[in-house]
């Protein structure tokens, strides 16, 4: 089911609790959002649908992956961007890394370690930014 993407700067700062499999449900309706914003969204975070759980759903180059729990374990290559965000108003500039290891949870729950590179690192390293409360 897609969902009303939330705009308050008070809900979208509150870190996420870790996510179980109970959670698929979120999930699905997360990625449907996503599914529904491909043309100015290339990531979510579940607390951009009103739910404070650590889950993130990304385009990676057109396929679409769901992660519990991620957390970002190796990073490298730091550089400056600017970002915009679904849930926000306007570009804001922020530190990336163009490579980022991350431990998560995939949608049967297998952990998975998995790096990334260039701008699905960057989409990862903003959504799990939302799961920490961290506004970009």
């Amino acid at each position: 089911m897609v969902r009303e993407v939330v705009r308050d700067p008070m809900f979208l700062q509150r870190k996420s609790v870790e996510a179980n499999m109970s959670d698929m449900p979120i999930a699905v309706d997360l990625l449907d959002t996503l599914k529904a914003n491909f043309e100015g969204c290339v990531g979510m975070a579940a607390n951009m649908i009103g739910v404070s759980k650590r889950i993130i759903a990304i385009s990676d180059n057109g396929k679409y992956i769901l992660m519990f729990n991620p957390e970002i374990v190796k990073a490298y290559g730091e550089y400056e961007t600017e970002e915009g965000c679904l849930s926000l108003d306007g570009d804001r500039k922020t530190k990336r890394y163009k490579t980022v290891t991350v431990k998560y949870a995939n949608d049967k729950f297998k952990t998975v370690t998995r790096t990334f590179t260039n701008f699905t690192a960057q989409i990862i390293q903003h959504e799990i930014d939302h799961c920490n409360g961290i506004l970009i």
